[in-house]
């Protein structure tokens, strides 16, 4: 599968923004679904993950309550909705996918084998 992330831009504190990740190739339902992000010196970090088949949503603990990820398997699209934006949420944001992800690795990047191009979020204050 490939992965085309799209959505970033520059937002204000307390602003909102909504990324979306299209996915070409077939039988998406069955690619659990992630989005990571990366700021500039720092490492990858996990920020929200959808299991395959309604399997359940997982969130990094920066993020819980003010992100939700979503997916439209009719779409071949995972949605990442950010809203109550910091400036520490600042980075380029990935999405991810496999098919064999498991619920106890849901948060490694190991656990993925395709990956989007980025797009980049800033947060101004």
């Amino acid at each position: 599968v490939q992965l085309q992330a799209s959505g970033g831009g520059l937002v204000q504190a307390g602003g909102s923004l909504r990324l979306s990740c299209a996915a070409s190739g077939r039988s998406f339902s069955s690619y659990t679904l992630a989005w990571f992000r990366q700021a500039p010196g720092k490492e990858r970090e996990f920020v929200a993950a959808i299991k395959r088949y309604g399997g359940g949503t997982f969130y990094g603990d920066s993020v819980k309550g003010r992100f939700t990820i979503s997916r439209d398997n009719a779409k071949n699209t995972v949605y990442l909705q950010l809203n109550s934006l910091k400036p520490e949420d600042t980075a380029v944001y990935y999405c991810a996918a496999d098919r064999n992800t498991i619920s106890s690795t849901v948060s490694y990047t190991s656990a993925y084998d395709h990956w989007g191009q980025g797009t980049e979020v800033t947060v101004s204050s």
